[in-house]
């Protein structure tokens, strides 16, 4: 059969298929070299998040939470008068639950069966300090006008930009110096990014753990150390190859 007589679509075909060619490395991009790189900065907080919580307990749920809210606003109004802003104390939880008597036999074996005893409340709150020498002062004061509960502490900065700007050069850094010895090691050099992207970023900022606050007043202010936070950020950098 001549090509003449074939029909059209198979004679596009057959020219459309000259022109296909094996894919190169050139068209792929390149030989490239991909590492990850980490920096961390640290820096002294200055600001502290307290977790205070006011329990009261009482043989009736409206007693429970009058004592309650009294000891809590008490705690609200000495923050603001201490010059804590109102935008920086924020309730975080609020509860009313029952309270009954223990199980106990009676002298035949028989379960004696339990009884509602009373109720108790809870209402906590978070503080912003952002005076940070004021932090054992506040948690005295809390103590001594009804806080019993809590003493979470999270050390934390008002503004860690140029901190994390700081880490993330850092991790820039930190890759090409890894992708530089590679290339070394390869006989080649780096050449142009290609591509580079943030995987993280955050504090890991010191933490007092939460404890039980004892009722009794105290002396002196509490004793209280802030460390430093650590800001980290991880990247992925991808670079070419020239040999």
């Amino acid at each position: 059969m001549k090509i003449g007589s074939l029909h059209p679509l198979a004679c596009l075909f057959i020219v459309v298929s000259l022109f296909v060619q094996p894919a190169r490395a050139e068209d792929l991009g390149g030989p490239r070299i991909i590492v990850s790189g980490e920096g961390t900065v640290e820096i002294a907080p200055d600001m502290a998040i307290l977790s205070l919580v006011v329990m009261r307990e009482a043989p009736t749920a409206e007693g429970a939470l009058a004592t309650n809210s009294a000891a809590m606003t008490a705690v609200m109004k000495a923050m603001t008068g201490a010059g804590i802003a109102e935008r920086d104390i924020q309730t975080t939880q609020f509860s009313i639950q029952p309270r009954y008597s223990r199980e106990t036999r009676k002298p035949d074996g028989t379960l004696e069966t339990r009884k509602l005893v009373g109720y108790t409340v809870r209402n906590g709150v978070n503080v912003r300090v952002r005076d940070i020498d004021a932090v054992g002062e506040v948690l005295d004061m809390s103590v001594r006008l009804g806080v019993n509960e809590g003493g979470g502490i999270q050390f934390s900065n008002a503004d860690p930009t140029k901190a994390l700007e700081r880490a993330r050069s850092n991790a820039v850094k930190d890759a090409m110096d890894k992708a530089r010895g590679l290339a070394s090691a390869a006989g080649g050099k780096v050449g142009r990014v290609l591509e580079i992207s943030e995987h993280s970023m955050g504090a890991r900022p010191m933490n007092m753990a939460r404890r039980e606050m004892a009722m009794d007043s105290m002396k002196v202010s509490v004793p209280i150390a802030a460390g430093e936070n650590t800001y980290r950020v991880s990247i992925s950098l991808s670079v070419a190859l020239e040999q």
